[in-house]
């Protein structure tokens, strides 16, 4: 692991691109506690806050993070209002709910709008670092307690037998995505280069007319046969 003063004193132009976060809670305290925490991290930059859904879709299209922190019960606009406000806007950021277990049922349909994962308020901070950057790589973070739920018969589904429209090499980039590789991972694991990688999403995409990875995951558990038929 790099050492991190050696990182503090590299000039700017030479040291690692920083991930840059942007928090959306209307607790204060939890805002300041997250940014604490943060703000020691070497490869982690907040860039910036928001206290409900309507400023933290303002302020992500002024800022430009890289992950966004979302608090889902927020007044006014919520997040998962505020989710679909930034896949309207064409909003690049990748979305990670900060929830409390009690409400992890909520966080279903963030996950199907297209949120890259979730993490619970208690999360210990190192692993909350380390979900940031899971899905700053491309990752997405499905835990195990929703899988039931995100797989239940009324989650939107592709059409059946959409799958023997992919080509082998495909089947095969989503069945990476399923195991919630990211781009570069599946790049190496293949053999190809990202921009390929890339190319192969998106096909699998319109082809499954799905509209993210999450999706794209989703339907690869559900259909698994069809995808290995």
């Amino acid at each position: 692991m790099p050492d991190q003063n050696h990182q503090n004193q590299l000039p700017a132009e030479h040291r690692p691109t920083a991930i840059r976060v942007l928090l959306v809670d209307d607790h204060q305290v939890v805002r300041r506690g997250l940014r604490t925490f943060l703000e020691v991290q070497d490869d982690i930059e907040v860039v910036g806050e928001a206290a409900d859904g309507a400023e933290g879709v303002a302020k992500a299209q002024d800022l430009a993070p890289h992950v966004v922190l979302m608090d889902l019960k927020m007044p006014g606009v919520d997040g998962l209002e505020a989710l679909k406000q930034l896949k309207e806007h064409g909003n690049p950021a990748r979305v990670l709910i900060v929830t409390s277990f009690t409400e992890h049922r909520t966080v279903v349909p963030a996950l199907r709008a297209g949120a890259a994962g979730y993490v619970y308020k208690d999360v210990d901070p190192e692993a909350l670092a380390g979900a940031i950057r899971s899905v700053h790589a491309g990752h997405v973070l499905l835990q195990p307690e929703l899988a039931g739920a995100l797989l239940a018969d009324d989650t939107p589904r592709a059409p059946q037998g959409r799958g023997g429209t992919l080509t082998e090499r495909e089947r095969e980039v989503l069945g990476h995505i399923a195991d919630g590789r990211s781009n570069r991972e599946i790049a190496r694991s293949l053999g190809l280069s990202e921009k390929t990688v890339k190319t192969h999403v998106s096909n699998i995409l319109m082809k499954l007319d799905l509209a993210d990875r999450t999706q794209a995951a989703l339907w690869a558990v559900r259909h698994e046969e069809e995808l290995h038929a």
